[in-house]
């Protein structure tokens, strides 16, 4: 088994021209987009000319047919730059349209996933509220069925892409009464319903990624808006989440990558006492320990999605290695992003603290993914949970 990151020529190309994307057309204005909040309004259509909107969509919908590798590969790429806008891209094309496509009846697909592969859609994902976040299961959220329409009541928030986006993926209590077993899943077009407002929250990190308060009033959906049948909301929920974790280490493994790379040019040119900072071995300290945290961040990330890859039911789950490896991932990825990070500040000193340089906006962007996507405490909680099932095998 081959432990050195051999990617295909495919899939260096990919690399190769994501990076070069995001170095050309995604730096020269970061500085000023972070500092005003908002993002590159053609930034997926910039996407779909890339090939990466639904990259791991079928071609018939308009997609690349690749894999998660190749996803993390992207967004990873992205990150390098911009590891908020790399969410935002995810937080559309995999936590929204990706669960959307594995769930949705063909019908619903075929209207939906063309218009997510061509940029002409951006899509967001309405699970957490304001008094249910780790306890995703105890939303409030209503949907109650009158006639052939649903009357959507409740709030959504810390919604990425809500402010700009045309479509939502989201879930509700179709029988409060069941508890867990009694959530649905629905979406809707923005600019088709009426009972539904969208205001910004205001961020220090993850500028230029658009997140929302989404409020529901009385909002009505056609009854044909139901995604995967009546109640069978949790386990439309929960086979997001696996891939949505393994996907979105990208995010901050692009960060730490870049960290590296800013803070060895720097050291290297950066001279205090007579000579460069680099040679000092409080520097290098921090050095090493940023290269050996982003690799083991990248042998966790990619050996998940590999793995994820490999498997013909990618749901993960409660019981299974993927709900591990993916919660794993995002924890070990998370973590380490915002220590190096904080190491690369240090390196940098004042300049690190100052918004021209990208530095700055790695540190301010890496601490959201010990809280997003699952919190490290129920990451943990997941991981312990799979390690203690009587059927569990040491060794992946």
């Amino acid at each position: 088994m081959a432990l050195n990151f051999d990617f295909s020529e495919e899939q260096r190309m990919l690399e190769e021209s994501v990076y070069k994307w995001a170095i050309n057309w995604l730096e020269p204005q970061m500085e000023h987009m972070y500092e005003i909040d908002e993002m590159p309004p053609t930034l997926f259509k910039e996407t779909a000319n890339l090939g990466i909107n639904g990259i791991v969509f079928e071609e018939k919908y308009g997609g690349a047919g690749m894999g998660y590798v190749e996803t993390l590969l992207a967004y990873e790429n992205i990150a390098r730059v911009s590891n908020a806008l790399s969410m935002t891209v995810g937080a559309s094309q995999t936590l929204c349209f990706d669960n959307f496509r594995r769930n949705a009846s063909e019908e619903q697909k075929e209207y939906v996933l063309p218009k997510a592969c061509s940029g002409e859609w951006i899509g967001c994902l309405g699970i957490t509220e304001p008094n249910a976040g780790s306890d995703a299961m105890s939303m409030a959220t209503k949907a109650e069925k009158k006639g052939d329409k649903y009357i959507i009541n409740g709030s959504k928030t810390f919604i990425t892409n809500a402010p700009v986006g045309q479509f939502m993926t989201f879930y509700a209590k179709t029988d409060p009464a069941a508890g867990p077993k009694g959530i649905s899943a629905f979406f809707f077009e923005f600019d088709k319903v009426k009972g539904c407002t969208v205001e910004k929250i205001k961020k220090w990190g993850m500028r230029t990624s658009p997140t929302g308060l989404v409020t529901f009033d009385d909002m009505e959906l056609p009854a044909e808006n139901l995604i995967g049948g009546l109640n069978k909301g949790v386990a439309i929920l929960t086979s997001g989440l696996c891939t949505e974790r393994i996907t979105l280490s990208g995010c901050t493994l692009g960060s730490q990558r870049s960290c590296l790379e800013l803070c060895l040019k720097y050291a290297k040119e950066r001279v205090a006492f007579g000579k460069p900072i680099a040679s000092f071995q409080s520097i290098q300290d921090k050095l090493a320990n940023m290269y050996t945290g982003y690799l083991a961040s990248k042998w966790l990330a990619y050996s998940a999605a590999s793995y994820c890859d490999s498997q013909k039911n990618k749901s993960g789950g409660k019981g299974t290695d993927l709900d591990r490896m993916a919660a794993a991932s995002l924890l070990f990825c998370g973590e380490m992003g915002t220590k190096i990070a904080l190491d690369a500040v240090q390196i940098f000193g004042g300049y690190g603290y100052c918004t021209e340089y990208a530095i700055s906006r790695h540190f301010l962007d890496q601490k959201l993914w010990e809280i997003g996507a699952g919190t490290s405490e129920i990451r943990r909680m997941i991981i312990a949970r799979e390690l203690l099932r009587d059927d569990f095998k040491s060794g992946r």
